[in-house]
């Protein structure tokens, strides 16, 4: 089976990343170039386990130190420099960018993908500014100019091969442009299959067992198998593979909102099951109200729960479907301590995720003779989520935060989930 292109979207679609963002904007804040630095954001420095939440290209180059790198493992050098996170900046800093974008299309024509990552199709403004690539460099230029930032573009006909473009050819090329007919030779030999946008370590395993391992191999699958396996998201993953994507510009990637998740790396390790317990119901709270926020239920709950390293990590997963959809605080709080029940095996926890999946429209509930409080707990869910929303996340908490295991009232302080 092949797709023919001949009817897809063969729009100019650019696909821009910062590189290294908050390293860079940390380093030209301090003076340094930040291609010629060696500079690490780390969470929090007084914790020798604190997350690199950034390293400049440099760092990544010369010592292998990486997003996600524990702070004990950068070398003791001098010509490292390790600072704290400034979110707030970053985020000024990412609202200027996206301003610049503006000079060259409307806004409508601007996607916001994440704080260092934006879309923008450039179409109807190529006749002014010449072709796409010439498009690139004046942006790459006026970055460069304007904040001594750097930054990387991929060029795409749909917002997923200008992605897959950016992160598998233009960060080390500074700009390359990919079209339906690179697809054969560029897309398909990527393997591990976890190097494609959207496919993470589970799916992967997933797909390998299936005798899945590169995306070509996607692509040959039998669609009617994926989606028998899958539903909508086999479907997906298959024309994904092939390099179709029918979505617009402001629209996700990846159609419809799946599922609701918070995962938390706790600040401490957590020993004591009470403890444990009141984490959790700050986190199915957290959930539930993001649930709610867009008027959404879901049938099924997940939760997760990894183990300290120094007890051999580890941990586990599980997902339980309830009869009647919910965005309820406590019933997803319920279901979350069950599992948590069933599963826990006495060491000490590290890491704690919860995840609400099979999404519905949040509509009228089906009456219970044995719950008539349930309409009243789902209206009172949307007061408390009103009052949070005028007054700030710390405005109305539930005493467990107010205990030496709660981390909500910490959290509300940060700025994506760090210091501002």
């Amino acid at each position: 089976m092949s797709v023919d292109y001949s009817g897809l979207p063969h729009q100019k679609i650019l696909c821009i990343d910062m590189k290294s963002f908050y390293a860079s904007c940390s380093a030209v804040m301090m003076g340094l170039d930040p291609l010629d630095c060696y500079l690490a954001v780390v969470g929090d420095q007084s914790r020798q386990g604190s997350i690199v939440l950034a390293a400049s290209p440099k760092l990544k180059q010369d010592f292998g130190i990486k997003t996600g790198a524990r702070m004990y493992e950068i070398p003791r050098d001098d010509r490292i420099c390790l600072v704290e996170p400034k979110m707030a900046t970053y985020v000024r800093i990412s609202m200027e960018i996206t301003k610049l974008f503006h000079r060259y299309v409307p806004k409508e024509a601007i996607h916001t993908y994440s704080v260092d990552e934006s879309f923008i199709k450039i179409d109807g403004a190529m006749g002014l500014w010449g072709g796409a690539e010439e498009v690139a460099r004046k942006i790459q230029d006026d970055m460069e100019r304007e904040f001594q930032l750097p930054c990387a573009i991929g060029i795409g006909p749909n917002m997923l091969l200008a992605k897959l473009c950016l992160d598998l050819d233009a960060k080390s090329k500074g700009i390359a442009e990919w079209t339906y007919e690179d697809v054969p030779d560029k897309l398909w030999p990527l393997s591990p299959l976890s190097e494609m946008w959207g496919i993470g370590k589970r799916l992967e395993k997933t797909l390998n067992r299936m005798g899945i391992f590169s995306v070509g191999q996607l692509a040959q699958y039998e669609l009617g198998k994926l989606e028998a396996k899958f539903g909508i998201m086999g479907n997906q993953l298959y024309h994904h593979a092939w390099g179709v994507d029918l979505s617009e510009i402001g629209a996700p990637i990846m159609d419809g909102q799946v599922s609701f998740g918070k995962g938390q790396i706790l600040l401490r390790d957590y020993k004591d099951k009470e403890e444990i317990k009141h984490v959790i119901l700050e986190m199915c709270e957290e959930v539930a109200r993001r649930a709610r926020s867009h008027k959404k239920a879901a049938r099924t709950i997940s939760f997760g729960l990894g183990y300290s390293h120094e007890e051999f990590g580890g941990g586990f997963h599980r997902s339980r479907t309830v009869e009647e959809p919910t965005n309820i605080t406590m019933e997803i709080y319920r279901t979350c301590l069950e599992l948590f029940e069933e599963n826990y095996s006495g060491r000490t926890v590290r890491k704690l995720s919860i995840t609400l999946s099979n999404i519905v429209e949040d509509g009228p509930l089906q009456m219970s003779l044995f719950d008539l409080k349930r309409p009243e707990l789902k209206r009172l869910g949307y007061v408390v989520d009103g009052i949070r929303s005028k007054y700030g996340s710390s405005s109305l908490l539930r005493a467990v935060s107010y205990t030496a295991a709660g981390t909500a009232r910490h959290r509300a302080k940060l700025v994506g989930g760090h210091k501002s």
